[in-house]
């Protein structure tokens, strides 16, 4: 389970969630199972828990527990399994948001600079978009909007038109392929961490991250029970945006909903007034958890 994926955050995540005996809780990232596991070992016997991961290779590691339902299928969707089985509430949802060791270290997925491997980054392998159907179909202003937004990749624009120039004259199908188009904007010096923020534009659009996210933290006001718990790593500046302003506002905007009287009634408290991190002996054995961030609120 280790090699598979390092759970980050694992005993301040789990510890958050509040467990106690007979309540019903959800892994909506199962990963590697790692925090799952934690989860399984610390709820009782007579608690259920669901985990859900749109990577059908996660969720082979799922262990035989009848206490565990294994799903297979976006977070985005988890109210509507929560309906299936016949849960109304939910005393606590976990959501580790990054990608797993697994998926990074396995070259074919695609999704790391480092394999010469074909650009694909779906999380689920039965999606028809890849990261090459994007790149070599996307308009430049398109592409150009998506490094920049989910991104943040400096001169997204010369980036966008380097793609385009290329797939003019050949199709980009390889990570190889498209370092070597980037070749040319790459940095002294910090050509890894340039690389890092292309690819992690794409892996979010080929996977419709953010919808996903607003979608499934939307969905958390309903389906948590009152003192219901919601944990969620993060590790990028935009979803981390979205995350604080939904525990503090109950919207991804940021902006208080206040009623005719300019009252505000916040549908969260928040357990974490600043994000916890990880410690440097974690992040020593663990490098992929240096980025982040862990934020915690209870539902009123």
């Amino acid at each position: 389970m280790g090699k598979y994926h390092i759970p980050v955050l694992l005993e301040e995540s789990v510890s958050a969630m509040a467990l106690r005996n007979g309540g019903v809780y959800a892994d909506v990232t199962f990963g590697g199972g790692g925090h799952s596991m934690a989860i399984l070992e610390r709820m009782g016997k007579d608690s259920t828990l669901i985990s859900m991961d749109r990577d059908n290779e996660a969720l082979a590691n799922g262990p035989a527990d009848k206490r565990l339902i294994l799903v297979h299928n976006n977070y985005r969707f988890l109210r509507n399994y929560t309906e299936y089985h016949g849960f109304k509430k939910i005393d606590g949802i976990l959501a580790d948001l990054g990608v797993s060791s697994h998926q990074f270290d396995t070259g074919e997925r695609g999704f790391s600079f480092r394999f010469d491997s074909p650009l694909d980054m779906r999380m689920n392998q039965m999606a028809k978009t890849t990261a090459a159907k994007i790149l070599n179909s996307y308009q430049q202003d398109q592409l150009a909007r998506i490094l920049y937004i989910y991104g943040e990749v400096e001169n997204s624009r010369k980036v966008a038109a380097l793609i385009c120039g290329e797939r003019e004259k050949n199709e980009i199908k390889s990570t190889f392929d498209l370092n070597r188009v980037l070749a040319p904007v790459l940095p002294k010096f910090s050509e890894h961490k340039y690389l890092a923020k292309v690819y992690q534009a794409l892996r979010i659009e080929v996977n419709g991250e953010m919808k996903s996210l607003e979608l499934f933290l939307e969905s958390t006001m309903e389906l948590l029970a009152k003192g219901g718990r919601l944990v969620v790593i993060t590790y990028h500046s935009l979803e981390d945006r979205m995350v604080k302003n939904f525990m503090k506002y109950g919207n991804i905007t940021g902006v208080a909903d206040k009623d005719l009287y300019g009252r505000f009634d916040a549908p969260f408290d928040l357990v974490t007034k600043k994000p916890v991190v990880p410690s440097e002996e974690e992040i020593s054995t663990n490098t992929r958890a240096r980025s982040a961030k862990l934020r915690v609120a209870e539902k009123r």
